[in-house]
């Protein structure tokens, strides 16, 4: 991985960067790669703990320093009656790490309303550093909070999830 050197000391925030100045910064904050899935197929659920969403990547770190750069984004709808669904992303399967500080959930509340069907589109982003090179999956988890029925890629509609791996 680049190590990136100073700026000139004489360099100010109005100045246009030169491609000297640039070479400066190469290797510095880049994104090194970009891996996507998508999915169109419906996953419903009642469940009060997580299932798979069906949206879920894999990417191998080139550097064990780099982070990784989660951004996941799918369509919802949840039934009639008192609703909550959640939506959190795992490292690994829904059964390996939550990554959300508290342990639910890492991408937050989609819905908590009462009464009426409510149907939207749900987009997160997330910051990993998994201090790996190995293959590391990212899978997104859902559940509903309030025994409605809580549906992830409704009317194959297409969710998806991106990782990008950012240099340290």
């Amino acid at each position: 991985m680049a190590t990136p050197t100073a700026l000139p000391t004489s360099f100010a925030p109005a100045d246009v960067l030169t491609a000297a100045n640039m070479n400066l910064l190469r290797g510095a904050f880049r994104v090194l790669q970009v891996v996507s899935a998508s999915s169109t197929t419906a996953v419903a659920t009642t469940s009060a703990t997580y299932v798979t969403s069906g949206l879920a990547a894999t990417i191998t770190p080139s550097s064990s320093s780099s982070k990784i750069y989660i951004v996941a984004t799918f369509p919802y709808d949840s039934s009639t009656g008192a609703s909550q669904a959640h939506a959190t992303l795992f490292r690994g399967t829904v059964a390996g790490t939550n990554l959300a500080a508290g342990g639910d959930p890492a991408f937050g509340n989609i819905l908590a309303v009462s009464g009426g069907q409510l149907r939207g589109t749900h987009s997160s982003s997330f910051l990993d550093s998994p201090a790996t090179t190995s293959a590391t999956t990212y899978t997104v988890g859902i559940k509903s909070g309030a025994s409605p029925t809580f549906t992830a890629m409704i009317n194959g509609s297409t969710g998806t999830i991106t990782l990008m791996e950012i240099s340290a």
